[in-house]
């Protein structure tokens, strides 16, 4: 009893369930640096873990108009293929949050990945758009796993020096794997058709997920937390008091719808004249994804220098910049514009995501917890302006839908610039200057 009490007491010190636990080494206690193998290894298994996850995620949005035809649905009700998946992650971002505070990050990280591989060839076979759009949902719930911990994990086995570098990379994986999956989707439909694209996307997730299983270094610093409703009401009430992290989770919510309702639009765009491009040719666009995965790694690193609050308001005019390129009616402006927008939103997104953690950790907040709000807010956005584009594209075709993203960005600029007057919570002047934190 005397230890319990002890070991109790100890967690309510950390102040984060989940916190990182002493240990008796240096290397334990400080985390994974710069240079050292774990660094790799951690880093390079959540980037393949995001590649699967968000390859698995995104796609049917290049295939939309396929499905359209191919289920006789509207643009609208085509949207659903996307916008289930990112319902049900941001319903399993709820639960998988707790979980990890019991059974650990690691485990519920390979669960994800596997399980939602599997789903995703299972999604080929659909016979019926109800049934497609249910299995959709599923494959979100179920890949929650990682997104749930992969910044909770970063924060406890890698050391502040580096968490911004590894978070940016992690966020690069993102980009990547949203798109490799547009990408493999729209070259097979052209190809073959949505079926064989799907299937195969899926049966190439699951060797990247075995590929994890061995990669990814199990956690050394995880201190399970207590379960219970009461533990769990008042780790959800640490992360939601708090003005700076209620004012990410704004920014996560309209930058992320503003981002998907811009892509899932675009392919309806390209297909319909003056362009009528077919889907290999329109899924370059997608291409533009790998400026995401360079400018979230470089965002990381100029955040850990001069501050998150300096970056991410310049991040989000860069989109703002890109969104209002693509009213432009030259297809060379046109996918200029969506490479612009992309640019500034995984660089916004990269160094948010990292500021969420390290405002969490410093405020004696669940890590866990606050990454996983952070990301139910990004998927709640996605489903939200995923499906008012379908809306806004019937209705006003492209200018409709630019409105539409373009007052999710503004709304995200008015939050960024509120940020700059909270509250630094960290301690040391070097990594509170400017304001990180």
């Amino acid at each position: 009893m005397p230890r319990l009490r002890r070991r109790r007491r100890h967690r309510r010190a950390a102040g984060t369930s989940g916190a990182a636990a002493p240990a008796a080494h240096g290397a334990d206690v400080v985390g994974y640096r710069r240079g050292e193998r774990g660094l790799r290894r951690a880093s390079v298994g959540l980037f393949l873990g995001a590649l699967v996850t968000f390859a698995l995620v995104y796609v049917p949005q290049p295939l939309l108009p396929l499905l359209a035809a191919d289920f006789d649905v509207s643009p609208t009700a085509s949207t659903l293929a996307l916008s289930a998946t990112t319902a049900g992650l941001a319903v399993g971002l709820v639960v998988a949050a707790p979980i990890s505070e019991r059974v650990g990050r690691t485990p519920l990280v390979h669960a994800s990945l596997l399980g939602g591989s599997v789903l995703g060839v299972a999604c080929a076979f659909a016979p019926t758009w109800v049934s497609l759009v249910g299995l959709r949902g599923l494959l979100g719930l179920v890949l929650a796993g990682l997104p749930a911990v992969a910044v909770a994990y970063l924060r406890e086995e890698v050391h502040p020096t580096a968490a911004g570098w590894a978070t940016g990379l992690f966020i690069g994986g993102n980009a990547v794997g949203g798109m490799s999956g547009r990408l493999v989707a729209s070259g097979l439909a052209e190809l073959a058709d949505w079926r064989v694209a799907t299937g195969v996307v899926g049966a190439l997730s699951l060797v990247v997920a075995l590929a994890v299983r061995r990669l990814l270094p199990t956690s050394r610093r995880f201190v399970p937390a207590p379960a219970g409703l009461r533990q769990l009401a008042r780790r959800s009430r640490g992360v939601l008091t708090d003005p700076a992290l209620l004012a990410l989770y704004g920014v996560s919510f309209l930058l992320m719808g503003a981002f998907v309702a811009v892509y899932n639009a675009v392919g309806f765009r390209l297909a319909a004249p003056p362009y009528a491009l077919g889907p290999g040719l329109a899924g370059l666009v997608f291409v533009a994804y790998a400026l995401g995965s360079v400018s979230s790694t470089t965002a990381g690193r100029l955040a850990d220098a001069v501050g998150r609050r300096a970056v991410v308001p310049v991040a989000v005019l860069v989109v703002a910049a890109g969104l209002a390129l693509t009213l432009a009616e030259p297809l060379w402006l046109l996918v200029a514009g969506i490479a612009v927008m992309t640019t500034g939103f995984f660089a916004a997104h990269g160094v948010a995501s990292g500021w969420v953690g390290a405002r969490a950790g410093a405020g004696g907040r669940a890590t866990a917890q606050a990454a996983s709000t952070y990301l139910v807010a990004y998927y709640a956005g996605s489903s939200v302006g995923g499906t008012l584009a379908g809306l806004a594209w019937e209705q006003a075709r492209w200018p409709g839908v630019v409105v539409l993203a373009a007052a999710g960005v503004l709304g995200a600029l008015v939050l960024t610039l509120l940020l700059r007057r909270t509250r630094s919570l960290l301690p040391s002047p070097a990594s509170a200057a400017p304001g990180a934190g």
